[in-house]
């Protein structure tokens, strides 16, 4: 019997370290497939291109940040009470931060998590 491909949806993870200036670099993708039951982050955050950007930017920080949407996806802190698709909203919600999220975009993949490390190779590494 053939895989079955189901729909997925993901955001692509961006930091924009100077907001006024508009450049930004992808760190990370966001994946979630209500089908699968599943929702994660994988983040890589190219210091050198952080730091091209803006080279007064905290990478430490920024760095905590991605961990923290990582954890999100896990049910850690604020999201401990949240539905994954919650999570996800919350996490792709518009806002004004260092990082943020792409619009979100759709497809079709047998294993969410093949499909997310996928992504990653993309449009991040």
């Amino acid at each position: 019997m053939a895989a079955v491909r189901v729909p997925y949806e993901y955001a692509v993870i961006q930091a924009v370290p100077r907001i006024e200036r508009g450049e930004l670099i992808n760190v990370g993708v966001l994946l979630y497939c209500h089908r699968h039951d599943f929702l994660a982050a994988r983040t890589h955050l190219d210091e050198t291109r952080l730091l091209a950007l803006d080279p007064a930017a905290d990478v430490p920080a920024v760095q905590g940040s991605l961990d923290s949407w990582e954890a999100t996806c896990l049910g850690g802190g604020a999201s401990a009470g949240m539905k994954l698709g919650e999570r996800f909203r919350w996490l792709v919600a518009p806002r004004s931060t260092i990082l943020r999220a792409s619009p979100v975009h759709m497809g079709l993949a047998v294993d969410p998590g093949a499909e997310l490390d996928r992504l990653v190779g993309l449009l991040v590494r």
